[in-house]
């Protein structure tokens, strides 16, 4: 069973003193001193740094010195993607580079004026999109696990400019969060799902990623199937020198299929395209508990 609980690790405190930094002192400043918190998580977040070992040596096969590198390197851009988010939250956008990879066929589905959903990961930094989608970013609704934005995130929204994007907080225990996405796709508004993390474990699909087989949430890749709208599969990835690069990948409409059910061909197409991510930022796997499931 998957041991992530639907809670992001980060203390209340780790956040405010981040916020200070970069109000008070400046961006460069809270990137020099997340260098000696990356020096602490390393041995006293064994669970989230055994994690980061287990994907450096056994998915990416990487040497144990390079391994090493990779510890720091995890937490250090994490860390970044944190203090990006805070800058980007209190007005310091012109202080960063945005590009764009399949940008003319992301806007053509937001013009159709059909609603879309939009399939992300915990990698790279996706939230940093909403606030250049202009007056798209007022149609987006971003599903959460209660537990994962109550505390953190309403912290940094009173400490950041409002982003414009709304949030649909998603509970097991009813059936809200359903009809809010209903309501939300019959305005043609967006959906954002994160696809790479699931809770139950009777509502998940299997796939084969990184070469080993793992689970997906079959939540998002359902609910795509079933709304019949546009879907895209959105990664925001740090670059250096403060920049952004947002790569669009637009899905294949689902078949009827005696092999595979619209879902789990959603998943298909899901599973390479963030594979591909990987590939050209490994650094920026965000998934620090056992993903594979293995020992």
């Amino acid at each position: 069973m998957t041991e992530w609980k639907g809670k992001t690790r980060g203390g209340v405190f780790g956040y405010l003193f981040f916020i200070f930094l970069i109000k008070k002192i400046g961006i460069t400043a809270a990137y020099i001193f997340l260098s000696t918190i990356v020096l602490y998580f390393i041995p006293f977040a064994p669970k989230a740094t055994g994690s980061i070992w287990y994907y450096s040596r056994k998915v990416l096969n990487k040497s144990i010195f390079s391994s090493i590198g990779m510890l720091f390197c995890s937490y250090y851009r994490f860390g970044q993607t944190l203090i990006d988010k805070v800058a980007i939250g209190n007005g310091m956008k012109d202080k960063y580079t945005f590009r764009f990879e399949n940008y003319e066929s992301f806007l053509d589905i937001l013009n159709a004026d059909t609603g879309a959903i939009i399939i992300g990961a915990h990698t790279g930094n996706w939230e940093m999109g909403t606030p250049f989608f202009e007056e798209y970013g007022k149609k987006i609704n971003i599903l959460l696990y209660d537990a994962e934005y109550k505390r953190i995130k309403e912290l940094l929204q009173k400490n950041s400019v409002p982003a414009g994007f709304k949030v649909i907080p998603v509970n097991d225990t009813d059936l809200n969060h359903v009809f809010a996405i209903k309501e939300a796709l019959d305005n043609k508004e967006y959906i954002c799902f994160q696809g790479d993390r699931y809770i139950n474990e009777e509502r998940r699909l299997k796939g084969i990623f990184m070469g080993k087989e793992t689970s997906f949430p079959s939540g998002p890749f359902l609910l795509a199937a079933k709304m019949k709208v546009p879907v895209v599969f959105y990664f925001a990835m740090r670059e250096p020198k403060k920049s952004y690069r947002f790569h669009f990948i637009v899905a294949a409409p689902v078949l009827k299929n005696e092999k595979a059910k619209p879902e789990q061909q959603l998943l298909d197409q899901y599973v390479p395209a963030l594979e591909n991510i990987l590939k050209k930022y490994p650094e920026q796997w965000f998934n620090y508990y056992n993903f594979w499931n293995e020992k």
